[in-house]
């Protein structure tokens, strides 16, 4: 239908912008790079939509092109669509403070997360006991993978309990469970992450800022690390490191031997009582 009106209207740059989004989405990524563009670059005021903007700086960065998405993301935050370059979020409470790496004591949670530290080994090890047999681990299906194996065993999502999971995991869950913060995260998840050698995941921006992505290494092999907005970090096993994912971030392996962590998402502090209890699952 989309190809049908734009040979109608070759000149509909509105058109051309969500055919560019149609094909960008289906994985057509060089086709739709110069629909995207004519729409982006265009002075129309229907084509400033986030989706047009976040997508074709996508693509751009898929295709090794940084210095031309961040040309696009700069000029979606003079259109007020983006926070910054870097915090892309489509789903955000504008009040909250922005910063890409947060220490333990500046989340408010940081007795829970020193439990978690305190509870590693157990935690490695359910992890792993879990993973031995691969079940219940699930490819990610946001297609942020460039290459490799990337698999995710899912505790909690959207607020609700994988009760088969946890089952298997009942120490890591009954320290989430004893955390609202955690347990009720609707727009997050808890989950353990394995990685194997040979993995690059794509720069990307998680959906909101109201929550918060912390990492507990557990099994960590050397030539694993983790960009988030300017800044590049490693895992320490039995540490927990706290970033906003809403701020873009990059992730590779470029060791031998799988690497495990435990992700767990909390409800950015700054979210009052009611937002909590009222803001939709992402």
């Amino acid at each position: 239908m989309l190809e049908s009106a734009l040979r109608t209207w070759p000149d509909d740059v509105v058109c051309r912008g969500y055919l560019g989004l149609t094909l960008k989405l289906q994985g057509h990524h060089e086709l739709a790079v110069p629909h995207l563009l004519a729409a982006v670059t265009s002075d129309n005021p229907l084509t400033v939509t986030s989706h047009f903007y976040f997508h074709l700086g996508d693509v751009l960065q898929r295709k090794g092109d940084n210095e031309k998405a961040m040309e696009i993301y700069k000029k979606g935050v003079k259109r007020g669509i983006f926070r910054s370059e870097y915090q892309r979020s489509l789903y955000n409470v504008d009040r909250l403070k922005a910063q890409p790496w947060w220490t333990l004591e500046q989340t408010t949670y940081s007795s829970f997360f020193r439990k978690l530290e305190s509870n590693w080994k157990i935690i490695r090890e359910e992890g792993l006991k879990a993973y031995s047999d691969r079940k219940g681990f699930l490819d990610e299906a946001e297609s942020l993978r460039d290459v490799g194996d990337w698999k995710q065993f899912e505790l909690y999502a959207r607020g609700q309990k994988y009760a088969a999971n946890c089952r298997r995991t009942p120490v890591t869950c009954g320290l989430v469970e004893e955390t609202p913060a955690a347990r009720s995260c609707r727009r997050g998840q808890v989950k353990f992450s394995v990685m194997t050698g040979g993995t690059h995941v794509w720069p990307h921006c998680g959906p909101t800022n109201c929550r918060l992505r912390a990492h507990l290494g557990l099994v960590v092999p050397p030539g694993t690390g983790i960009r988030v907005a300017t800044q590049t970090r490693s895992w320490e096993e039995g540490k927990v490191m706290v970033f906003d994912d809403s701020f873009e971030h990059e992730v590779w392996h470029n060791g031998t031997s799988p690497r495990l962590v435990l992700i767990v998402d909390v409800w950015h502090p700054e979210l009052t009582t009611s937002e909590r209890a009222s803001l939709s699952a992402i």
